[in-house]
């Protein structure tokens, strides 16, 4: 009789327990399985008898006021039994009482059992976890707020509980209004600027020109895909006061999939789970093991037993793949309106500056490709080479100590051609492009990215106040301090506290590139090592190239170093950054950013660095040879010059490097879901592994990496840097990066798409720090090109032997004819009789001419041992050292000054995209100010209709 009395409030109605308890648990019923009549008169004992003969497992719905005063219940009051349709017998009573329930809804895995509140969010936990206290409050507390809860055992394991959550639309409406989420509320009415008939006759002719042109290629087809067209309207944070602005031709999909997932994370983030201040948020129940996981739902599966050309898409998770995950979709442009969609702001970033980065990668790869044609092309025609080829009478000196024998120049032949294609007249040119392009493609991108803000509604979007990291609060509870931007006491670290973690941090960073140049070290010793015992091989083929074996060896061997420490730098860096104790989480991946790419950087390019700037350079000269501990003689260059080591270490450290990446992306996810649908199979059977509800196929899928993004921006960083810093000796590099960079893009789609769970979409206005890396990379590679130029290869001292030195000298020119005899220039002589005895070779070099040798040659500027003072540097030595000085700081001034010309020159923000935006200013303004005044005049004349007698209003 209470509950008959107590009638019906805001269209819901009190019903009891199916087992008959009257104060057990209350419900929510839809208002539809009510008898016709009005409501008022409604009989509660009819709808008793009808509710008891229901099954026993009835789908329940929480009411959010009655949730508050009673006790929850974190068992089996909500739980489901799991079963392999997700369909239920109490939603065929609904229906039989005249609810009507979509089967297809009931059958997808998407929806409540009820087949109409659609599943925004997912928690799983284990019933044997023994957190149940802090998940009862933590569920109670999220019914108040609002959302409504299902709850379903796993079909492959009984302790596996998935909680399903569902957003009403008041809910969505009142959070969405707090979050100021922009919805649309208006058509865009674009703004045609008067064109002048000269240019309109030129858009003709072009117009008419392109009819003869294939069609783009390169474009999606919108025809056979109508899902790709947006509507294009105008957006204003959302308000329930002004709803009547905005489009709403449906409640249930005016919020999209990824806004209403965003919404409810955003609740579950404000909900306590404990009596306390600070005791509040998944992500802290994530940590203690409350809860497994958390994630949104992916709508439904990516494949169809139809085409989609004829069939349309499934779902939007179907239209991705399809038209961005698959591989036959390789050379089109990305969808990114349609991954922003599915997958929220800050991914849609990556992918479009991904594609940026990747189709400004062309120019960069057509011209690296050029100068190395060229020097193909040119081949023939170098004297240096042809000089080299023919110098079957100059000896080189030995380059280790005993074991290495005389040679002939002419046996470097082949490695003078290769040096050749290069290092040759276009390289300087190639080496100030790429400084100049490094520059164009980060300020077109900021230009692209504010296109991409404007277009995506994040002009006006401002991160909120960030929440302080549980581990902060841990550590500074006592010491709290007001907070100057919300007014609330907040954890503190103190100053002195923060100076002696940091200065702990940097010296932790030091040791660890200490580290690094010890690998380095490691592997110079290994270099200076082998090279002898590759000398005395018995294989004649290693035997007569001890270096190359030498230098392909030690790059494979630093490879394997690289992949090692990678492991131990982001447990090192983790580590580091959790002793900083930053405040909140944007500062914590900042810092943990920061020391990986430092960390990863100076690892992957060390051995670079020593290679291009000090192999060869601190040997000494024959009979005073520079030693390792005054034991092991230091490595030379191979008679043609150090840039093949260096060209031999770049190619091989960047395919490997990224043939091992793609690999671990995709390789690994696959293995582990392969793994996982193999237990299923093992335990289940293989006749029921497609009947699993979409929360148990997405449990079963890969979490996203717990950095987020960082692994894929990280890659890509570095590939920038290999593609910049040293692109003046390896200029097939920007290539190599494009031809990767086609295969990642369809790589990172598939695994997001297919091998991962569906990240939770999260807005970014830009990509954060890595923007500033990127700036600090396009610097450091205009400093390493000059250096590469001007001191690795011999681009500088052939230019002074033909301007100083050569047949040309003094008459301005440097064509080939000057470079004859620069071979012969380049190499001292030195008296055999004047080695050391350590330094001495086995052989006298009576092979050669059948009478022991007494002089050979050595690359370097030195004067014969029959001068004054024996083995001194030369004037053509001074000469090319200042000359290469000048180089330098020339070449440096004058590209940083084209950088930041152009840096200049190139506005921030597109001027039509400036023009775009105060219009849309200004046509929102009006277009509030008609709305709000047509819903005056509308009120005004139904006061007057409905109240003329009461009312005198004003003209």
């Amino acid at each position: 009789m209470e509950a008959k009395s107590s009638g019906i409030t805001n269209g819901k109605t009190k019903v009891f327990h199916p087992e008959g308890g009257v104060d057990l648990q209350s419900y929510q019923l839809d208002m539809q399985i009510l008898p016709d009549g009005p409501k008022s008169d409604v009989d509660f004992s009819e709808i008793l008898n009808a509710i008891q003969e229901m099954a026993k497992d009835v789908n329940i719905l929480f009411d959010e006021l009655e949730a508050v005063n009673s006790p929850c219940k974190d068992d089996d009051s909500l739980l489901h039994p799991g079963n392999l349709t997700s369909t239920s017998d109490d939603a065929s009573r609904l229906e039989a009482v005249g609810e009507t329930v979509p089967e297809k809804n009931k059958s997808n895995g998407l929806y409540f059992r009820d087949g109409k509140c659609r599943i925004d969010y997912i928690l799983v936990y284990r019933k044997s976890n023994p957190q149940m206290e802090k998940r009862e409050i933590f569920e109670r507390n999220i019914r108040a707020e609002g959302l409504q809860m299902e709850k379903e055992s796993s079909l492959i394991n009984s302790d596996i509980i998935f909680v399903k959550l569902h957003a009403p639309w008041e809910v969505l409406g009142r959070y969405a209004e707090q979050m100021n989420v922009r919805m649309p509320f208006r058509r865009k009415i674009y703004y045609l600027p008067r064109r002048y008939k000269f240019m309109s006759r030129i858009d003709k002719q072009i117009s008419s020109f392109r009819r003869w042109l294939p069609k783009k290629p390169m474009r999606l087809d919108k025809e056979t895909l109508p899902d790709l067209e947006e509507n294009d309207c105008y957006t204003a944070p959302f308000s329930q006061q002004r709803i009547h602005h905005f489009i709403i031709h449906n409640k249930d999909t005016f919020f999209n999939n990824a806004t209403r997932s965003r919404i409810v994370h955003h609740i579950l983030q404000r909900i306590k789970y404990e009596e306390g201040k600070n005791k509040i948020g998944l992500n802290r129940l994530l940590t203690n093991g409350s809860y497994e996981a958390a994630f949104p739902l992916h709508e439904g599966s990516y494949r169809s037993k139809n085409s989609i050309r004829t069939h349309g898409a499934v779902n939007h998770r179907h239209l991705l793949y399809e038209c961005w995950a698959s591989w036959g979709v390789w050379y089109k442009y990305q969808p990114l309106d349609l991954v922003r969609r599915y997958f929220g702001e800050k991914i849609g970033l990556y992918f479009a500056w991904l594609g940026w980065y990747t189709g400004m990668l062309f120019p960069a790869a057509f011209i690296g490709l050029f100068v190395f044609l060229y020097g193909v092309i040119t081949l023939d025609h170098c004297q240096v080479s042809k000089e080299v080829c023919q110098a079957t009478d100059i000896i080189m000196c030995p380059v280790c100590d005993k074991y290495c024998p005389f040679m002939r120049l002419s046996d470097s032949c082949v490695y003078a051609k290769v040096t050749h294609l290069f290092d040759n007249g276009a390289t300087v040119f190639f080496a100030v492009f790429m400084a100049v392009w490094a520059t164009v493609f980060l300020e077109f991108w900021k230009r692209r990215r504010a296109v991409i803000a404007y277009d995506w509604d994040l002009i006006d979007w401002e991160e909120e106040e960030e929440e302080i990291r549980p581990q902060f609060e841990a550590k500074y509870s006592k010491k709290e301090r007001m907070n100057p931007i919300s007014g609330k006491p907040e954890p503190y670290q103190a100053f002195a506290d923060k100076c002696s973690r940091l200065i702990v941090s940097a010296s932790g960073i030091f040791f660890m590139i200490c580290v690094v140049i010890a690998a380095v070290f490691g592997i110079v010793i290994y270099r200076v090592v082998t090279v002898s015992t590759f000398a005395a091989f018995k294989w004649a083929l290693i035997r007569n190239n001890s270096q190359v074996a030498t230098t392909g060896t030690a790059v494979c061997i630093n490879f394997c170093i690289i992949m090692l420490l990678n492991v131990l730098y982001e447990k090192v860096a983790l580590l580091l950054t959790n002793l900083e104790q930053p405040r909140t989480e944007s500062e914590w991946e900042n810092s943990f950013t920061l020391k990986m790419f430092l960390f990863q950087f100076v690892n992957l390019n060390s051995s670079t660095f020593y290679i291009a700037f000090f192999l060869g350079r601190f040997t000494g000269h024959p009979g005073a040879y520079l030693r390792l501990i005054n034991r092991w003689r230091l490595e030379e260059c191979h008679p043609s010059g150090c840039l093949i080591d260096l060209c031999m270490q770049m190619g091989i450290i960047m395919v490997l490097k990224q043939t091992w990446n793609n690999f671990m992306e995709l390789g690994y996810p696959l293995i582990q879901n392969w793994w996982t649908r193999r237990k299923v199979r093992q335990e289940r059977g293989p006749e029921r592994k497609l009947s699993f509800p979409q929360w148990e196929k997405d449990y079963n899928l890969q979490p996203m990496n717990a950095y987020g993004l960082f692994d894929e921006y990280l890659e890509m960083i570095l590939q920038f840097g290999f593609t910049t810093i040293f692109v003046a000796a390896f200029p097939l590099a920007p290539l190599l990066a494009l031809l990767n960079n086609i295969i990642e893009i369809r790589l990172d789609a598939y695994k997001f798409v297919t091998q991962w769970r569906r990240p939770l979409a999260s807005r970014a206005k830009d990509i954060g720090i890595w923007y500033g890396i990127l700036e600090g990379i396009g610097i450091l590679s205009v400093i390493t090109n000059a250096f590469v130029i001007a001191i690795t290869s011999d681009f500088i001292p052939r230019l002074v032997y033909a301007y100083k030195y050569g047949p040309c000298a003094g008459q301005g020119e440097a064509g080939q004819k000057c470079m004859v005899g620069y071979v012969n220039a380049s190499l001292s002589v030195f008296r055999i009789s004047d080695f050391e005895n350590r330094s001495e070779p086995e052989s006298d070099g009576s092979e050669f001419s059948g009478t022991p040798l007494k002089y050979c040659r050595y690359r370097d500027y030195r004067d014969p041992p029959h001068s004054l003072v024996p083995y001194g540097y030369t004037l053509q030595f001074w000469h090319v050292l200042a000359a290469r000085l000048a180089f330098i700081i020339v070449f440096e001034h004058l590209v940083f000054c084209i950088k930041h010309l152009i840096s200049y020159l190139i506005p921030d923000l597109p001027k039509d995209l400036r023009d775009r935006m105060r219009r849309e200013k200004y046509l929102i303004q009006e277009m509030m100010y008609e709305a709000e005044l047509e819903r005056l005049q509308k009120e005004r004349k139904e006061r007057k209709k409905n109240g003329k007698a009461h009312h005198n209003e004003w003209p």
